[in-house]
């Protein structure tokens, strides 16, 4: 009964989402123990380094185990939830207790089951891949391998291991292969390592040997009352390692330039009233990205990124119009694909498409690859402007500033006038001064004449 029961569990393993990425956090679960699933319903939201994404089931069944709770950082390969496909009410997990360590070799022993390909995911390579087989429970004579120092256990693949456990395991000079896992699912617990460090003693000794070698693993000795301490992981870790990249390999130049865009502001309004422009959102950045393309078509040099390679400049004959976006996530940076052969109207569609799914969390990786080109506006935050750093890849980033009325010379006379101040940042290897300044200059240009939408373009 057990084997044919276990031989209709099919275990859903974290995909790749054709990032290449290695790990995702499970953010949310929407199915539980005991749910009828069917094929292509979400079963969970998960977050990678780039977006959250919601996983689809490739197959009919009945939920019969989530591996893993919400807020835990999986890799990828590794089995999430387990559905029986049979069709039956979920067995009940106290008689399947006594026998977790057979249950997750089982299921891959069934090489005629049908192996779908979910949308987006390409063919996963792992999926033939047996799970790292379980060493037989733990006796007295597998005591003196562990200890962390012995041979290596069965198989040679990676341990299934919680980031904090190999943390734990590395910051104790444990090897993860010569340690038996007890956790769900052939998972290696804190309790296994820190065993595997204890002599092999009476196990009353065990707790206390094991306490000082795991001081080092728990540097919790701030006062909670006037810190908080915030894990860094999913977009935030990726975004500061990006910037620390292009921060410490690109070599940054910034140049500003403050525009009178009183003209620009009256054509915002002007639009808002086009029938064009009827449920379009229209705002002063739509007038600015269509500015910055201007300036990349009369000076295309700018809308390249550097091979180091290859030691080539590549200059783009497309603009992938990123715009800087802060969700409670983190700074993310989608962009609009061919942005430089839209309209106007076409535009404001995407920018109000894109601030939308990022304000959602439902950006996908893809909407932020490829970008050549990114504004960011800090004059939604009331600052008057700044010195941004490139997203990895691209060689020039605008930052508007605040739009407010200051005291300006028109016609002769100091009149109230909007004002804003841009600063564009680029890459010195590939963009000389000369080719930023008249970057900079023909975005001002625009904005401060917009009908040289129409004679420049």
């Amino acid at each position: 009964m057990t084997t044919m029961t276990n031989a209709s569990v099919r275990e859903f393993k974290m995909p790749d989402v054709g990032e290449g990425l290695t790990e995702a956090e499970i953010l949310k679960w929407y199915v539980q123990p005991g749910d009828t699933v069917t094929d292509g319903q979400v079963v969970c939201e998960v977050e990678t380094a780039k977006a959250a994404v919601e996983l689809p089931i490739p197959y009919d069944g009945v939920v019969r185990e989530l591996h893993f709770p919400e807020g835990t950082t999986v890799d990828v390969g590794t089995s999430i939830i387990a559905v029986d496909v049979a069709g039956g009410a979920a067995p009940a997990p106290q008689e399947e207790a006594p026998a977790p360590a057979e249950e997750p070799a089982e299921p891959e022993e069934q090489p005629a089951a049908r192996q779908p390909v979910l949308v987006g995911y390409g063919v996963a390579t792992s999926s033939t891949r047996r799970r790292p087989r379980k060493t037989p429970a733990p006796g007295t004579a597998a005591q003196p391998e562990l200890n962390g120092h012995g041979a290596p256990a069965v198989s040679q693949e990676r341990p299934l291991a919680k980031p904090p456990v190999r943390k734990l395991a590395k910051d104790l000079g444990v090897d993860l292969t010569t340690v038996t896992p007890t956790g769900p699912d052939g998972i290696i617990t804190r309790e296994d390592v820190h065993a595997a460090v204890a002599p092999p003693a009476p196990q009353e000794a065990a707790p206390a040997a094991a306490a000082p070698a795991a001081a080092p693993a728990a540097p919790v000795s701030y006062d909670t009352a006037r810190e908080t301490r915030i894990p860094v992981k999913g977009v935030r870790k990726a975004t500061a390692a990006a910037m620390v990249g292009s921060a410490f390999t690109a070599p940054h130049v910034t140049e500003f330039v403050t525009v009178d865009v009183t003209r620009t502001m009256k054509l915002v309004e002007e639009l808002k009233q086009d029938k064009e422009f009827t449920g379009l959102r229209v705002n002063p950045l739509l007038l600015i990205a269509k500015a910055l393309l201007v300036a990349i078509r009369r000076n295309p040099e700018i809308n390249a990124s550097w091979d180091e390679a290859a030691q080539e400049i590549v200059v783009k004959h497309y603009v992938n119009l990123g715009i800087a976006a802060a969700t409670p996530r983190g700074l993310i940076v989608p962009n609009i694909k061919d942005a430089h052969a839209k309209t106007l109207p076409q535009l404001a569609e995407s920018l109000g498409e894109l601030v939308s799914t990022a304000r959602e969390g439902k950006t996908s990786p893809s909407a932020m690859q490829a970008g050549t080109v990114t504004i960011t506006n800090v004059g939604v935050f009331g600052v008057d402007t700044g010195t941004p750093i490139l997203n990895p890849g691209e060689s020039a980033i605008l930052a508007v500033g605040a739009i407010k009325p200051q005291p300006w010379v028109h016609k002769g006379k100091v009149k109230p006038r909007q004002v804003t101040t841009l600063a564009l940042s680029f890459d010195h290897r590939l963009v000389d001064g000369e080719l930023g300044s008249k970057v900079l200059a023909d975005v001002a240009a625009v904005l401060e004449q917009p009908k040289r939408l129409i004679t420049w373009a």
